[in-house]
């Protein structure tokens, strides 16, 4: 099966070299075999395509994308013990979950994101307006659930996101956070991200794998089958295999051996 990339959309005819320029991005970023557009948002239909390796995307209500998806069946799943050290070196590090749309939202969480994903992919790649519409807009997102990564206690470790004073109290301890989609039996890991910038925010160490595992350790705890963590291009996403119980989509059948994918991957 040959591969092929997601492209990302754009307008305005003055704008016609940024349009290139961020559909190249988006062809460097997202691995692409076959796409569609779903209405049936029902679990069972949503539940069927990702066991098909479809994943959601960002870009409009109801699309999807079949990719070298990976996922972690959570029957399988146990804490290896480099799982265990990583989240005893983020003991500090609490995860909720809130449901989207999200009341609570306010520009920074939009510019964290926007910056995050502009330091790990370059410029143009996941605006703040597009966070804020996939967080409080369910006629354009296709997600349900944000989960929010803070420290309890203000002397923990961490500062605020911001040195903005107007920055909102209860939320000055938020370190990270990730989009997801939820359903009766899987999570979709989709976007995390957490701030990159050591002069406005002190770095966490192990912080986003931390985010994954907790992520992964609540799926299995609520009774949720498998745990999606989006797809596999290359040999960034190795990271991703240290998990056990993890699957991964050859564009045929779900397969099981790691060593495999990780070739597939360098």
């Amino acid at each position: 099966m040959a591969d092929s990339y997601i492209y990302g959309g754009g307008g305005g005819v003055d704008g016609a070299l940024l349009i290139l320029d961020f559909r190249f991005k988006i062809f460097k970023m997202y691995l692409k075999w076959q796409t569609k557009t779903i209405t049936d948002f029902s679990d069972s239909n949503i539940n069927d395509l990702y066991n098909r390796g479809f994943l959601f995307t960002r870009e409009d209500r109801g699309a999807m994308y079949e990719t070298r998806s990976v996922r972690v069946d959570l029957s399988k799943f146990e804490l290896s013990s480099e799982n265990r050290r990583v989240l005893r070196k983020t003991e500090n590090i609490k995860m909720t979950t809130v449901a989207i749309p999200y009341p609570n939202y306010y520009w920074e969480i939009g510019k964290l994101g926007k910056d995050f994903y502009e330091i790990k992919f370059g410029k143009g790649i996941f605006s703040a307006n597009k966070i804020k519409e996939l967080l409080t807009d369910t006629k354009k997102s296709n997600f349900n659930k944000f989960l929010i990564y803070c420290h309890p206690e203000p002397d923990s470790g961490s500062r605020t996101i911001s040195e903005d004073p107007d920055f909102r109290r209860d939320d000055k301890f938020n370190v990270g956070y990730t989009i997801c989609l939820e359903t009766n039996e899987i999570l979709h890991y989709c976007y995390p991200f957490y701030s990159l910038t050591p002069n406005t925010s002190n770095l966490i160490p192990n912080l986003g794998i931390s985010m994954m595992t907790r992520a992964i350790v609540w799926a299995k705890e609520n009774s949720k089958k498998y745990i999606y963590l989006g797809s596999a291009k290359d040999s960034a996403a190795l990271y991703k295999t240290q998990f056990s119980g993890l699957e991964w989509w050859d564009g045929k059948i779900w397969q099981d051996d790691t060593k495999k994918l990780k070739q597939e991957l360098l």
